[in-house]
C-alpha cells in the first residue's frame, strides 16, 4: 500500500504531502478541482509516460515520491531482492522526477534506475481505472494470468511456458549444428589429415635434436676418417718411417733428459714428472683418434635417411611449430579439437531425441492447461456477470472465451498455452459481446472493472487499485451497491477512489477533499484529509449542492452512519 504521496510542481500542485490509510480512500471535489492530478501523479510511479507540460508554470522541475509499505507484497520484495535493492522495514521509496525540457527520471530504494524498471515492478501493482488510462486488466495476456490464477493453473502455466523455453533452446542449438555441419565436416577431415601428417613423421624430440650433427658426420665422413688418422700418426708416429718419431717418442725422449739433468739439479725433478704426464695423456689421445677414425664409416645409405627426416622435419615446422614439441603439441590441440567436432555430431542426435520427448510432454502440459482454462471460463464468466448486472448494468452479459493460439512451427503450443485469453462484454440485450478492449464507454469500463476485480479480489492480494469516477451514470440504490462492492474489494486492497457521489464517499475509510484556490495570484491544487466534522459538510453539499441545510447534514450523517453498519 501506499504510505504517503508527495507531488510537487505538477500541473496545478504546488506542493502537497498525503498520508493515505489501509482499505479505502475515497478523494472528492468539484469538477476541475484537480482529482486527475493524483491519478496522474501515481502513474508515473508506476512508470507511466511523461508529459513535459505536466510541470507547473514557473518550476523547471516537477516531483512525485511515494513511500510504499511492502509487508503484504512478498513477490514484490522478492523481485526487488533479485534486482539488488534491499527493504528496510518494509518501506520502499519511490521517486520520479520530470523536467521542463522533457527529461524523466527515477529512482527505487534511492538508486537512479531506468523508466521500464518501473513499469516493471509497479505497473501491474498499482491499477489504474480511469476513463482515459488504458488498463492492465484489457491486454489479453493479463487476462489470461488472471484466469490461470483464478483456477488454480500457475503451476500448469509455468510447466508450459518453460517447456517452451526449452524447446526453443533446443531448436536454435539444433539449428546452429546443422548449419554448421558442412563446415564442421570440411575442418573435420582437415584436423585429420594434419594428425596424420605429424604421427606418419614418428616425431622423436632427441632423434631430432641430433639430426643435425649426424647429418655434418656423414656428409664430411671421409675427410673426418682421413685426418683423424693422420693426426693419430702424428700424435704416435708412422712405423713405416721410424726416423720421424711421433709427438709421444719425442715427449718421451724429451722426459729421459730432464730426469738426468734433474739428477744434477733437484729442482728440475717436477718438469720431469709433468713430461711424463704429459706423454701419457698424448698416449690415450692416439689411441683415440684412431679409434674414433676407425668408427667413421662412409654410409650413403644412412646419409639419405639422415637428410630425408631433416627435410621432413623441417616441412613440419613450416606448417605446425619451430621445434619438435611445438609440432607434437598442435598435434594433441588438433586431435583434441577433431574429437569435439565428432562430439557434435553425437549431440545433435542427442539434442533430436531429448527434442521429441519434451516437445510430447509439453503437449501434455498444454491439454492439462487448456481442459483447467475451459472450467475455470465458466465459473469465472458467471460470476463476473452476475457482479456486473449488480452494478446498474442488468442486461449486461460477460463472456471468456478461449480462441486457439497459433503456435510456431514446430512447436505444441504458443508460449504461454495452446489458447489465447479474451474477455467479451456487451452493456446491452441483442447485441453481441465485443472484446472487453473494445469497450467504448468510460462508464462501463469502469464498472465492469470494478466487478471483475470484486470477483477475483483474492488474486494479487495487496495491490493498489485506483478508480476514477467509477460511479459515473449511476445512483441511488447502485450506488449503494458499487460502495459496498469498493468496501470488499478494501478488504483484501489499498482503494484509492475519486466519485461525485455521497453513497461511496460516505463508506468506511480515509476522505480526502480536493481544493481548488488562489495563493498570490495564481491557481492552486490542494487535498486535505476531512476531519468528522468536515466530512459531514463536503457529503452534504455532495448530496445537496452547495447550499447545505440541516436536512442535507442529517441525510449525511445518516449516510456515513449506514455506511458503518447502523453503529
Amino acid at each position: 500500500m501506499i504510505e504517503r504521496l508527495r507531488i510537487e510542481q505538477l500541473a496545478l500542485v504546488d506542493e502537497l504531502e498525503l498520508e493515505f490509510g489501509p482499505g479505502l480512500n475515497v478523494l472528492t471535489g468539484e469538477t476541475g478541482a484537480g482529482k486527475s492530478i493524483v491519478l496522474g501523479a501515481l502513474a508515473l510511479l508506476a512508470g507511466g509516460r511523461a508529459q513535459a507540460d505536466a510541470v507547473r508554470e514557473g518550476a523547471e522541475q516537477a516531483v512525485v515520491e511515494a513511500v510504499f509499505d511492502t509487508a503484504a507484497l512478498p513477490a514484490l520484495e522478492a523481485d526487488l531482492a533479485e534486482r539488488g535493492f534491499e527493504i528496510e522495514d518494509h518501506a520502499l521509496i519511490v521517486r520520479r522526477t520530470l523536467s521542463r525540457a522533457g527529461r524523466s527520471r527515477a529512482w527505487l530504494g534511492g538508486h537512479l534506475v531506468p523508466i521500464g524498471t518501473l513499469a516493471e515492478l509497479l505497473a501491474e501493482r498499482i491499477e489504474i481505472s480511469s476513463q482515459h488510462a488504458s488498463q492492465a486488466l484489457l491486454r489479453p495476456e493479463v487476462q489470461g494470468r488472471l484466469l490461470d490464477e483464478c483456477g488454480d493453473l500457475g503451476a500448469d502455466r509455468q510447466r508450459v511456458e518453460e517447456g517452451i523455453r526449452e524447446l526453443r533452446a533446443r531448436d536454435e542449438e539444433i539449428s546452429r549444428l546443422r548449419d554448421d555441419a558442412e563446415e564442421r565436416a570440411r575442418r573435420e577431415d582437415y584436423l585429420a589429415f594434419q594428425v596424420a601428417e605429424i604421427d606418419e613423421a614418428a616425431l622423436d624430440v632427441e632423434e631430432v635434436e641430433g639430426l643435425a650433427a649426424e647429418h655434418g658426420r656423414l656428409v664430411h665422413a671421409e675427410r673426418l676418417q682421413r685426418e683423424a688418422a693422420h693426426a693419430a700418426s702424428a700424435l704416435q708416429g708412422d712405423a713405416s718411417q721410424p726416423e720421424a718419431p711421433g709427438a709421444v717418442d719425442r715427449t718421451g725422449d724429451a722426459g729421459r733428459l730432464i730426469e738426468e739433468l734433474a739428477e744434477l739439479d733437484p729442482s728440475l725433478a717436477p718438469l720431469a714428472e709433468r713430461l711424463v704426464s704429459v706423454r701419457t695423456e698424448l698416449d690415450d689421445l692416439a689411441a683415440d683418434l684412431e679409434r674414433y677414425a676407425s668408427g667413421i664409416e662412409v654410409d650413403p645409405a644412412r646419409l639419405d635417411h639422415v637428410e630425408t627426416r631433416i627435410q621432413q622435419f623441417e616441412r613440419l615446422r613450416r606448417k605446425y611449430g619451430e621445434t619438435a614439441e611445438a609440432i607434437l603439441a598442435f598435434r594433441d590441440n588438433a586431435a583434441g579439437e577433431r574429437a569435439a567436432l565428432a562430439g557434435s555430431d553425437e549431440r545433435l542426435t542427442k539434442l533430436v531425441e531429448e527434442r521429441t520427448a519434451a516437445h510430447g510432454s509439453v503437449a501434455k502440459a498444454a491439454a492439462k492447461l487448456s481442459r483447467g482454462r475451459k472450467k475455470a471460463a465458466t465459473s469465472l464468466a458467471k460470476e463476473a456477470q452476475a457482479a456486473i448486472r449488480d452494478l446498474a448494468l442488468a442486461e449486461a452479459a460477460f463472456e471468456i472465451a478461449l480462441e486457439p493460439a497459433v503456435a510456431p512451427e514446430g512447436l505444441p503450443c504458443a508460449a504461454s498455452g495452446a489458447e489465447t485469453v479474451e474477455f467479451r462484454f456487451s452493456a446491452n440485450p441483442g447485441e453481441g459481446v465485443r472484446a472487453l478492449r473494445k469497450v467504448a464507454s468510460g462508464g462501463e469500463l469502469s464498472r465492469i472493472f470494478l466487478a471483475l476485480k470484486n470477483v477475483l479480489r483474492r488474486t494479487g492480494a495487496g495491490m493498489v487499485l485506483v478508480f476514477d469516477e467509477v460511479d459515473t451514470g449511476i445512483g441511488g440504490a447502485v450506488a449503494d451497491r458499487v460502495g459496498s462492492v469498493l468496501g470488499a474489494l478494501a478488504s483484501e486492497h489499498q482503494i484509492l477512489c475519486i466519485t461525485h457521489l455521497p453513497q461511496i464517499a460516505a463508506q468506511e475509510g480515509a476522505h480526502f477533499q480536493v481544493r481548488k484556490g488562489q495563493t498570490e495570484g495564481r491557481t492552486t491544487t490542494e487535498v486535505v484529509r476531512l476531519g468528522e466534522r468536515e466530512r459531514v459538510d463536503e457529503i452534504a453539499r455532495m448530496a445537496g449542492g452547495e447550499r447545505m441545510t440541516e436536512a442535507t447534514r442529517k441525510h449525511a450523517r445518516a449516510l456515513l452512519k449506514g455506511a458503518r453498519g447502523g453503529s
